[in-house]
């Protein structure tokens, strides 16, 4: 039978409904030219374990991280994830639970998104976490909007050391008229600060500084956060969570707002989602937080209960005045995150942060004996982009090898490390790409 929703007699009679009569017209505002005008090329029907047997073949021709040791970062990192995360999450009343549309009778979920916040809390050393977002360049975005929102202005300073995919996601957002974004021009791998002090003033609502930034390198914070404070505008940081086990917080280099990729807490890289966003402010910007907010308080027996504290949304009491129209809360990867940081603790991110340091110190100078060279000479966390003539001529190579490579820049690849890595895995990158290169 076929799988549609109506059969073709109920489809006809909602169409003359609305004074139609065939599924073209409907779809009359679509050209032509893009329609496939002919049945999709679909294989023969299959019997279940033909199917079964057919996923598993397309499944096959995959590369994961389980096969080939990864060194590509640029957003989403290789981190190990410990049974004991999935193996919390696959409880059903974890796995199936979603938004508290009738909260208060969801002491569970809210339990976890109160615990999630608390603990994003003490990652950044901020004083309030909204309930997740999408990811790190959606929570970005709101962030800006925030910024505006609190400054009443529109201009946003973001240098171009940013993840590109977060810069396009601020343009496609400021396209609303709410954000003004300039794009501000870095210098050897970081953001210009002479450029970005120069360019900010009373009309500056915010100033984005990601640290460690797109490169990997570590951003010098201290003049852009006294200049922009100086104008009343806002700082923003986007920060890799695992680095934060030996920087500074964001709340100790004086930010107003952070956000950033939890991907790294717990969750696959699953082939690029779902991941989430977190976000957490200074008090004073908690009413501007999109989304929700969880408390802690008591029930009239007096044990401990959870609400929603604030719910800023255009679903609830805001309406059209809601700072933002994030629906989700990401609360399953959003637990995942918490799971993670609750088993490594405060000890073991630090480890974890050390060791990835540390091996990408190791590759570092390993590279450097075969006349490597990275192609910014300043400091960096677990990443950095080594410099290279075909970048996409090496991850081939690479790839036919069992590695999995860098992202490629112009003229040199992006490598991460994390503690997944070995040094035999590390010795073996740096020998077939300094023979490679060297050849």
């Amino acid at each position: 039978m076929a799988y549609t929703p109506n059969p073709q007699r109920i489809a006809d009679e909602m169409l003359q409904s609305i004074g139609l009569n065939s599924m073209d017209e409907l779809f009359a505002d679509i050209p032509g030219d893009i329609k496939l005008n002919r049945p999709l090329t679909l294989a023969p029907r299959h019997s279940e374990i033909e199917l079964h047997k057919y996923m598993q073949e397309l499944a096959g021709r995959n590369i994961n991280v389980e096969q080939y040791p990864s060194f590509l970062g640029a957003g989403a990192y290789d981190h190990f994830v410990p049974a004991v995360v999935d193996q919390i999450l696959q409880r059903s009343e974890l796995y199936t639970a979603y938004t508290p549309y009738q909260p208060e009778i969801s002491q569970g979920i809210l339990q976890a998104i109160f615990e999630y916040q608390t603990l994003i809390c003490q990652l950044t050393g901020m004083e309030v976490s909204n309930a997740s977002m999408y990811d790190a360049g959606t929570a970005l975005a709101e962030a800006c909007h925030m910024a505006c929102d609190a400054s009443k202005r529109k201009r946003i300073l973001v240098p171009d050391t940013v993840h590109p995919e977060y810069t396009k996601i601020l343009n496609t957002y400021s396209i609303a008229g709410k954000t003004q974004i300039e794009t501000v021009a870095g210098h050897n791998g970081a953001a210009d600060i002479d450029r970005m002090m120069a360019m900010i003033d009373k009309e500056t609502a915010a100033v984005v500084v990601q640290n460690p930034n797109f490169f990997g390198n570590l951003e010098d914070i201290s003049q852009i956060e006294q200049a922009v404070h100086q104008h009343k505008g806002l700082l923003i940081m986007i920060v890799d969570p695992i680095s934060l086990g030996i920087l500074k917080s964001s709340g100790e280099y004086g930010a107003d707002i952070v956000v950033g990729e939890g991907q790294s807490l717990g969750n696959g890289l699953n082939f690029g989602g779902p991941y989430l966003g977190f976000m957490a402010s200074s008090s004073k910007y908690m009413r501007k937080l999109p989304g929700r907010i969880v408390g802690q308080t008591l029930d009239f027996e007096g044990r401990r209960a959870f609400v929603l504290t604030l719910q800023a949304r255009e679903q609830h009491i805001r309406r059209e005045q809601a700072s933002s129209n994030i629906c989700s809360n990401q609360a399953l990867n959003a637990l995942a995150a918490s799971i993670y940081l609750a088993m490594v603790g405060t000890q073991g991110l630090k480890e974890i942060a050390v060791r990835c340091h540390q091996l990408a110190v190791y590759a570092r100078d390993e590279f450097g004996k075969t006349g490597l060279k990275l192609k910014y000479d300043r400091p960096f966390f677990k990443e950095f982009a080594l410099q290279v003539k075909d970048p996409g001529a090496v991850n081939r190579m690479l790839l036919k090898n069992g590695i999995i490579g860098g992202y490629e820049l112009e003229d040199a690849l992006l490598l991460a490390f994390t503690e997944k890595r070995t040094r035999a895995e590390i010795d073996r990158l740096v020998s077939l790409i300094g023979g490679y290169a060297n050849d």
